[in-house]
């Protein structure tokens, strides 16, 4: 049983987004970031799929078809895409399932959290290029809002390019206005 190895894989991603939020000036959303992680159906099922290199989400889903503990997280935490999925109107007629232009306090807390789970599952390989090559892997596969994709792009990107203190100033800076 892993429970000690997920408990202290939760606590060190969650001091770590904690600390990026707080640089951000997010000092509520770094304080209540992924507190659901400590629910019942999410720790358990954790603690079950437990592998310590990636999320135990994956673990779960490839045994099972599904991550119910994923499906109840992505429910409760804003910071993801996945809970900005919702039905769209085109403007003829008709539905498409698509992804809602997320507030830039909710991108920040995605950023943030995007570089604690590379440098977590990484540890030492982990590089300021990770969570931007992590993010530009996934974009294939995955619904987002074309606004919200351009700015996390870019948040990672400068990240990259210039490192995590030039990047942290310049999206400070950016949160205080109210535009992308």
């Amino acid at each position: 049983m892993h429970f000690f190895d997920h408990l202290r894989t939760v606590n060190r991603h969650r001091r770590l987004v904690r600390k990026y939020c707080f640089r951000l000036g997010l000092y509520w959303q770094g304080l209540t970031h992924d507190l659901s992680k400590y629910s019942p159906i999410e720790f358990c099922r954790s603690v079950k799929y437990y592998q310590g290199y990636r999320s135990p989400n994956d673990q779960e889903r490839l045994t099972n078809g599904v991550s119910l503990s994923w499906l109840h997280h992505k429910g409760r935490n804003r910071h993801h895409f996945e809970y900005w999925i919702d039905y769209c109107l085109k403007p003829e007629g008709g539905v498409y399932m698509g992804g809602c232009k997320m507030p830039k306090k909710y991108v920040a807390e995605m950023f943030c959290d995007r570089i604690a789970a590379c440098r977590v599952y990484q540890g030492a390989k982990y590089t300021d290029a990770s969570a931007y090559d992590y993010y530009q892997h996934s974009k294939s596969h995955i619904i987002i809002n074309a606004e919200t994709d351009a700015l996390i792009d870019r948040w990672l990107l400068l990240l990259k390019e210039q490192g995590e203190t030039p990047a942290f100033a310049q999206i400070r800076q950016e949160l205080r206005t109210n535009t992308y």
